[in-house]
This record gives structure tokens, sequence and C-alpha cells, in this order.
């Protein structure tokens, strides 16, 4: 029992000086330079002001009043995130080592229409192929292949595989839901393999200084055919709010040839590319410094629409079926 107490006194300690070099508790040096100084970069770069109808000046004049010399780090910290969700974006981010801003509303008012569990067992069972990233399966003459993240990078021998097998089906079903985002090239990779030809998905421009308005040229985005040759037979994309930031920009580029469907519900967002700074201090922030809008001119920051939409229909989860799943491989059977 002694030996015990001793312990659990060594671990009270531990934990508590854990807690204190975790958590720190020291004045923050030059607090309002290191306020001013994130203020700025993010007023001349930010690129949604007015698309969102964001008075950053007000934000300033309501921000900076509550910065004094002697604040800890943890109140500038969160008076700083406070700050920073202002811009209802989920591509900003404030980084210190002992904590991370983020927002993440562009998904969690929504249903989540998504059930890994029920595809692993019922869709993707046992035998499904493993190509990188890229989980597939054939499910009554249809190709359903799921892509967690974009962040996995895709080769071309992973695609090589996909496209071959997909030359075999009555159709493929490409499950993007819940995919946050990651690396642009895999996405542009994996729409080339089902394009017929070159197209004009969306616009880009990049903001150019501190005006409101002041920003870049628009740019055109295409996809391009794949160089190995291309599947152009029926594609269904799925997609949900958790599809963000290169999901969405996926999305896009599959919505704009003419053999693909999106079926599901509408993409989160992130059509801002984030840039990155440094503070005084040291730590660290992105932010979004584009804007890029669809060929109607619709920002992709609120979400690529569907074609079809459709939720994940909880009775039909109970029956070991996902209805989004079984409503696409119905479409590309008929």
């Amino acid at each position: 029992m002694v030996k015990q107490g001793r312990y659990f006194w060594i671990l009270f300690f531990f934990l508590l000086s854990c807690e204190q070099w975790v958590l720190p508790t020291d004045p923050s040096p030059g607090a309002m330079e290191v306020f001013d100084s994130l203020w700025e970069d993010v007023n001349d770069r930010y690129s949604f002001f007015s698309h969102k109808d964001i008075d950053w000046d007000r934000v300033r004049e309501t921000y900076r009043a509550k910065v004094t010399e002697n604040m800890g780090q943890l109140d500038l910290y969160e008076l700083l995130a406070d700050m920073l969700f202002e811009l209802r974006d989920g591509h900003v981010n404030l980084s210190t080592g002992f904590n991370r801003s983020r927002n993440w509303e562009w998904y969690q008012e929504f249903p989540v229409n998504y059930d890994e569990n029920l595809i692993q067992q019922e869709y993707l069972g046992r035998d499904y192929w493993i190509s990188g990233p890229l989980l597939h399966q054939m499910v009554d003459e249809v190709l359903y292949v799921n892509y967690r993240s974009f962040g996995q990078r895709i080769s071309e021998a992973n695609l090589q595989v996909v496209v071959e097998r997909a030359r075999r089906s009555r159709g493929v079903i490409i499950d993007v839901r819940n995919n946050g985002g990651g690396n642009l090239s895999n996405a542009e990779l994996l729409a080339s393999a089902f394009a017929e030809e070159e197209l004009e998905y969306a616009r880009q421009r990049i903001k150019s200084g501190p005006g409101r308005e002041e920003f870049g040229p628009w740019e055109p985005m295409v996809v391009s055919p794949w160089d190995e040759g291309t599947f152009t037979g029926l594609v269904i994309v799925l997609t949900n709010r958790r599809s963000y930031s290169a999901t969405s920009f996926f999305a896009q580029m599959m919505k704009t040839l003419p053999n693909v469907l999106l079926l599901g519900d509408q993409t989160g967002g992130g059509g801002g590319t984030p840039v990155f700074g440094e503070l005084p201090n040291g730590w660290t922030y992105r932010f979004s410094a584009t804007q890029t809008v669809d060929l109607e001119g619709r920002q992709l920051e609120d979400g690529v629409l569907t074609d079809v939409r459709l939720d994940l229909d909880p009775a039909a989860v109970q029956r070991g079926e996902d209805n989004l799943i079984e409503a696409a491989i119905s479409l590309l059977r008929q």
C-alpha cells in the first residue's frame, strides 16, 4: 500500500508538471505586436471578405481592445483563435505547439451520410483489392472504389489497375464521402482517368493586395485525359458535407465530365487555397488566399452541388444497406 501510494504521488506530480509545460501561463511576448501582425496579414491576403460579408475592420476594433501586454499565452491564443473563427473557414488555423484552432462548422451541423463499418462489411468485404489508397470491389457488376484521403498518393500503377477493372464493369462508383482533402495533384490524376478530352472545370484567382477586391486575373483550371487511356463509361461520385478542399475540386472536375453524375449531399467547400505565415512569437497560421468558381460563377468555397440529392436512410442501414450505393448501382445497371 505504501509503494502504491508513492507511485500515485509520483504520477500526480508528473502529470502536474506536464500540464504546466503543455499549458503555458507566462505572459506572451509582444502580445500587441503578435495581434497586429496576424490581423494585417489576413487583411492583405485573405480572399473571402466580400463573399462572406465580413467586416474585418470591425473585427480588429472588437478584438484589439482586449489585448494587454501582460496577457498570458493561453489568453492570447484564445483571443486570436476567436478572431480567426470570424472568417468561417475550414482552411483557417492557428498552431501554437499546445493547441491548434479550427472551424469545422462546414460539416458539423449536417448529416454524416456515411457509415464506414457498413461499407467495410457489406460492400468491400474481405477480398477487396487494395491499389495504394484506392480500395475497390466488384458489386453487382459495378466497380465500387473508396478513397479516404487525397493526402494519400495515387501512383500510375494504382490507377492502371482500377481503370482495367472498370473496363470490365457496368460502371464505376467513386466514394469520396468523408474525404477531407489533401493534395490536388491526386485529385487531378484520378479525374484524368475518366476524361475523354481536356475540359475547363473551374476558374481561380489569387488575392494580390490589401483591397477587398484586389485580385489577379481569373485563370482557367482544366482536367485532361490520362495518357495511359481513360474509362469513358458511366461514373457516379458519392459526396457528403465532409468532402472538403481537394475533394471539392475533384467533385467539380468530375461534375464537368459528360459521363459522370454526383450523388449524395453537396461537398463541404474549401475552395480557397491556403497560404501560411509565422507570427513574431513563433506561432504559425494559415488561411485562404484564392477564390475558385465553377463555370457558372458559383464559389467552390460554398460546396459543390450534387446532381442527385440523397441522404443515408437509417432504415436502410438497419437492413445492412447503404442506400446511396444501392441507388448508384441501380442507375449504372439501367
